[in-house]
């Protein structure tokens, strides 16, 4: 299992590539799938349409949502490389835990499971779509996003 330095490191290094590809926004929005989105990519029940967040909620958020993130994929893969693990916690930030997670539905958490971490990384690219009005669309900030997070996670392999 990761330890609690180990994954502090990969909230910080997920959190570089979260920031920028998040923006923030202090208003709730509906990001491209249509969800009820706030700050830095904030989802919930506790989001509330219309009501302005402070710069210091937003950054509560982003800590909380990446740290559940990350755990959530140490969880799955207890003995992962920092960076691979910060790879693969931005994109459970991002886009839920089935990349990392789901050993039936995503190649990529099957090479995870396998200590094949190199092959799981250049798997984030294929990550690049959402569902929007029903069609899987590749969106060039998520094409952008899964590139670094490639980037990063590489490093960890060698």
């Amino acid at each position: 299992m990761a330890t609690n330095k180990q994954k502090g490191i990969a909230v910080a290094l997920a959190a570089i590539i979260a920031i920028p590809a998040e923006g923030i926004r202090q208003f709730a929005y509906y990001d491209p799938p249509g969800i009820l989105t706030v700050c830095r990519g904030h989802t919930g029940p506790d989001v509330v349409k219309g009501r302005k967040y402070s710069l210091a909620e937003c950054d509560a958020y982003m800590t909380a949502d990446m740290r559940n993130a990350v755990n959530q994929v140490s969880a799955c893969h207890p003995n992962l490389p920092v960076e691979v693990l910060a790879a693969f916690g931005d994109a459970v930030f991002n886009m839920g835990p089935t990349i990392a997670c789901d050993r039936k539905n995503s190649t990529a958490a099957r090479y995870l499971y396998a200590g094949q971490f190199a092959d799981a990384c250049k798997q984030l690219p294929r990550w690049n779509k959402a569902r929007i009005l029903g069609f899987l669309i590749e969106l060039p900030g998520l094409t952008t996003r899964r590139g670094a997070e490639r980037e990063l996670c590489l490093k960890g392999t060698s």
